[in-house]
């Protein structure tokens, strides 16, 4: 027997490790099965879940609104007595009047025992025309103001910005009158040397006035002078 259990042994231990094997992994898949098969073929063996209890608040009860005040007139009936009585006889013709009626007057609200009623069923007699206010100041291109100009004077160069040879063109911004005459000149734009002297020129300059809707009004325009050194 001590001979069988050294490792000099001549091959004569015979061990039972394989069958043992395929004996274990037989059971283990049994088990293995038996516990696929018995959930899907007995599902009410399966422990229930614990059902979700589900709480319900109850909704808000409505405030009650107080009622308005309501007065209701008090209904007046034209009927005496609120009962409806047969004529005493029919009449057989028709009764011309000896003189016309009395003219009916109405009482609508707004209009007084004199008003004019003839055009209240005729409708309105035309479109009504409104003309803007020319009283306000409107906005005009420089190319139309072009075309108004009556009266021109050349500006006269610097001597100083002649000397330093500067040229360019210097942008007014003005407000031409009714009468067509500048009013409020004022400096936009250009070089600050040729400033006086644009100034100078176009605050002499005149127009022929704006007509719109056939009255002249004041119009706010910009005007370039030009200043070109001779080559």
């Amino acid at each position: 027997m001590f001979e069988d259990s050294t490792f000099e042994s001549t091959g004569r231990i015979h061990t039972r490790s394989r069958r043992w094997m395929i004996a274990v992994f037989f059971f283990n898949t049994s088990i293995l099965l038996a516990l696929i098969l018995i959930p899907l073929l007995c599902p009410q063996a399966l422990p229930r879940p614990i059902s979700n209890i589900l709480v319900v608040v109850p909704a808000p009860q409505p405030q009650p609104q107080p009622r308005p005040n309501v007065q209701t007139a008090p209904h007046v009936t034209e009927m005496p007595g609120g009962q409806i009585f047969a004529p005493p006889r029919i009449p057989t013709g028709i009764t011309i009047l000896a003189a016309p009626e009395q003219a009916f007057v109405s009482n609508i609200e707004g209009m007084g025992p004199a008003a004019d009623t003839s055009n209240l069923f005729h409708g309105p007699s035309g479109p009504r025309v409104v003309h803007p206010d020319v009283r306000s100041t409107i906005r005009v291109p420089s190319t139309i103001e072009e075309g108004l100009l009556i009266r021109k004077t050349m500006p006269v160069y610097p001597p100083i910005a002649l000397a330093a040879r500067i040229e360019g063109t210097v942008r007014l911004a003005a407000t031409i009158s009714r009468t067509g005459s500048i009013e409020n000149l004022r400096v936009a734009s250009g070089p600050a040397m040729l400033h006086q002297a644009a100034l100078n020129a176009v605050q002499s300059w005149r127009y022929r006035p704006y007509i719109l809707d056939g009255q002249p009004v004041e119009v706010e325009t910009t005007v370039d002078v030009i200043f070109t050194l001779s080559r």
